[in-house]
C-alpha cells in the first residue's frame, strides 16, 4: 500500500491510452467511490471516469475486485451500492482494495419510523402473470414433482432408508407403470438419538414433518429403529399436533427392530413402496397460476460479479413473481449484518422492521457466544473472489430479494403467513438454508454463484444462475442459467430476469429438469439452531 494517497499521474502520458471506466468496471451507484473490475486490470492502466477524470491503477487489480475512484484516507467511511462497506485504512485512487486496507467496520443503523409504511407491490394481471403445470394436491397445495418419500425418524434407520429408496428405483419404479411418478426419495441424517431437548429436536421433527407433508410429495413411508429418542411414536405425535400430513396423502410406516433387523426391514420397505408407487401412480399435471408457486432463493460460492450480476437478476425474476401473486422466501441471515436496515426500510411497517432487526441481533448474539463474530467473511472463496467482508457480501447478497416490500419474518422451517417477500431466520451454510427453505414450503429454489457449486435438493429443483460467463462455459453442466451477459454488456438485469422467470416456469412444469436434478443431487439437511453455523 502506497503512502500517498493522491494520484501523482492525474495526466497521463501522451503515448499512454486510457479506456472508459464503463468498458472496464462498474460503478454500481454515482455517490460510490470504488468500482469493480469486469476483467483483470493492470498496474499504470490507465480509466477515465465519467466526469472526465483519469485514474491511474496503482496495482493490478483482479476480475470482481474493488478498486478507489478517489484517495480514501484512513477513517473514510467506503461508500459501494450507495451504502458503507467498511471503513479505509489508507487507500490511494487506483488502488485495489483488500483486507489490509478495507476493515469491516460499519455503522450500526436502528433508526425505524413509528409510521413506517411501505406499499404492496402493483399486480400484474392474470394474463401478464401466466401459468406453470403442476400437480393440484386434495387441500389445495400444488406440487411441482411427485415423489414418494423415505422418512427415517432418526439417524438409527437412515440406512435402512437409503437403501429402499436405492432399491426401490432401481427395481421398482417404471416410467410406464407409474407415469406420474418422479422418484422414490429417503432423507438420511444424523440426527434423533441422544440430541437434547428443545430447538435440536423440535427442528428435526419440524423439517422431517414439513418434507412429508410437501406437496412435491405424494406418499411418505416412515421409518425408525425402535427405541431412538425421534422414534415412531413420538414422530407421530408430533405430526398429529401439527397437522399431519396436509392431506389424506398415502403413507406407511415400519419398525426395524419390530421386524428383525436391517433385511426384514429393507424387505418390508420394499413392499410398502411398491403399494405406495400404484396409489399415486396416475397423478397428472394441470394448469396452475403462477400466484401458486413459492420460490426460495439462495446463493452461494459467490464472488464479485455474484452482487452485480446474478443477484440482480434475481431479484428482477423476485419481483415479477411477487407481482404475479407468488411468494418468496429469502434466508442466510447472518449475511444480512451490516446491511440489514435495508431490508428493514422496505418493511410492510415498523413492526416487521423490527423484526428484521431482532433477527439479525439475535444471530449477531449466538454468533458471539461461542465466539464468532458475525460481522466478519469466514469463506476463504468468498474474499479471493473479491468479496472482502460480509457487509459487501451482504449489500451483494441482498439484491437477490428484488425490491419489494417485506411482508414478515418466519422461523426456520416455518411457512410464512402470507403471500409476498419473507424473510427466513437462518444460517448462510447452504447444507442447511437451500432445506431450510423447502421445509418453509418452497416448491423450488434458484441459487446464483460466481464460483461454482453443485448442491441440489431432496425434493425440489435447485436452478443455478451464474454470476459470469466464463463459470458458465466451464460448469454448464451444473449451471443451468447465466448473468454473465450483465457483466459482459450484452444483457441487463431486466432480460436476465425476465429469462430466469421463463425457465423457472418450464422447469416447475416439469418440461425441463435442474441440472442438480439431471445428475442425481439429492441433498438434504437442516440447521441444528444451536450449532452456530454461519
Amino acid at each position: 500500500m502506497t503512502n500517498d494517497l493522491t494520484n501523482a499521474s492525474s495526466m497521463p502520458p501522451p503515448t499512454q491510452l486510457s479506456i472508459p471506466l464503463a468498458s472496464c468496471a462498474i460503478q454500481v451507484r454515482t455517490v460510490d467511490q470504488v468500482a469493480v473490475a469486469r476483467r483483470g486490470l493492470e498496474a499504470q492502466q490507465l480509466i477515465e471516469l465519467p466526469d472526465g477524470r483519469i485514474v491511474r491503477l496503482t496495482t493490478p487489480v483482479p476480475p470482481g475486485h474493488r478498486f478507489a475512484l478517489v484517495p480514501l484516507p484512513e477513517g473514510t467511511t467506503v461508500l459501494q451500492y450507495g451504502s458503507p462497506i467498511g471503513t479505509s485504512t489508507g487507500i490511494a485512487e487506483g488502488e485495489s482494495l483488500t483486507q489490509k486496507n478495507l476493515n469491516h467496520k460499519v455503522p450500526l443503523v436502528r433508526n425505524i419510523p413509528s409510521d413506517l409504511h411501505n406499499p404492496a407491490p402493483i399486480p400484474l394481471s392474470p394474463e401478464e402473470a401466466g401459468t406453470f403445470q403442476g400437480f393440484r394436491r386434495p387441500n389445495g397445495s400444488v406440487g411441482l414433482r411427485n415423489f414418494v418419500l423415505i422418512v427415517p425418524t432418526s439417524m438409527c434407520a437412515s440406512h435402512e432408508a437409503r437403501e429402499i429408496a436405492t432399491r426401490a428405483e432401481y427395481t421398482l419404479l417404471d416410467k410406464e407403470l407409474h407415469p406420474g411418478v418422479d422418484g422414490v426419495i429417503a432423507l438420511p441424517h444424523g440426527r434423533g438419538c441422544g440430541n437434547n431437548d428443545g430447538d435440536p429436536i423440535e427442528y428435526l421433527l419440524r423439517v422431517l414433518r414439513n418434507y412429508a407433508a410437501h406437496p412435491n410429495v405424494g406418499a411418505v413411508l416412515f421409518i425408525g429403529l425402535g427405541c431412538e429418542k425421534t422414534g415412531l411414536e413420538m414422530f407421530k405425535a408430533y405430526l398429529k399436533a401439527h397437522g399431519g400430513l396436509g392431506w389424506d396423502k398415502p403413507s406407511a410406516s415400519i419398525s426395524i427392530q419390530q421386524l428383525g433387523g436391517t433385511r426384514p426391514a429393507i424387505d418390508q420397505g420394499l413392499k410398502e413402496v411398491h403399494s405406495l408407487l400404484d396409489s399415486i401412480k396416475d397423478a397428472t399435471r394441470e394448469t396452475i397460476p403462477l400466484s401458486e408457486l413459492t420460490l426460495g432463493v439462495k446463493c452461494g460460492g459467490s464472488d464479485g460479479f455474484s452482487g452485480l450480476s446474478a443477484n440482480p437478476a434475481l431479484g428482477q425474476t423476485v419481483d415479477l413473481l411477487i407481482r404475479a401473486g407468488g411468494t418468496v422466501l429469502i434466508t442466510e441471515v447472518p449475511e444480512f449484518c451490516g446491511a440489514e436496515h435495508l431490508f428493514a426500510a422496505r418493511a410492510k411497517d415498523a413492526t416487521v422492521a423490527a423484526e428484521i432487526h431482532d433477527a439479525v441481533d439475535w444471530y449477531r448474539t449466538h454468533a458471539a457466544s461461542v465466539g464468532a463474530k458475525l460481522d466478519q467473511n469466514p469463506s476463504p472463496g468468498n474474499i479471493a473472489g473479491g468479496l472482502l467482508n460480509i457487509t459487501i457480501k451482504a449489500l451483494g447478497a441482498m439484491a437477490k430479494g428484488g425490491s419489494t416490500r417485506v411482508e414478515g419474518v418466519t422461523d426456520y422451517a416455518s411457512p410464512p403467513e402470507g403471500k409476498g417477500l419473507w424473510l427466513m431466520q437462518g444460517p448462510g451454510y447452504d447444507q442447511e438454508s437451500t432445506p431450510g427453505l423447502v421445509a418453509a414450503g418452497a416448491q423450488a429454489v434458484i441459487f446464483t454463484t460466481g464460483r461454482g457449486t453443485t448442491i441440489g435438493n431432496a425434493i425440489a429443483p435447485v436452478l443455478k444462475l451464474a454470476s459470469n460467463t466464463p463459470l458458465f462455459e466451464r460448469m454448464g453442466g451444473d449451471v443451468d442459467l447465466s448473468a454473465g451477459g450483465i457483466i459482459d454488456g450484452t444483457e441487463t438485469a431486466e432480460d436476465v430476469g425476465k429469462r430466469v422467470l421463463e425457465h423457472l416456469r418450464r422447469t416447475a412444469s416439469g418440461e425441463v429438469l435442474a441440472c442438480a436434478e439431471v445428475n442425481g443431487h439429492r441433498e438434504f439437511g437442516f440447521w441444528g439452531g444451536a450449532a452456530i453455523s454461519l
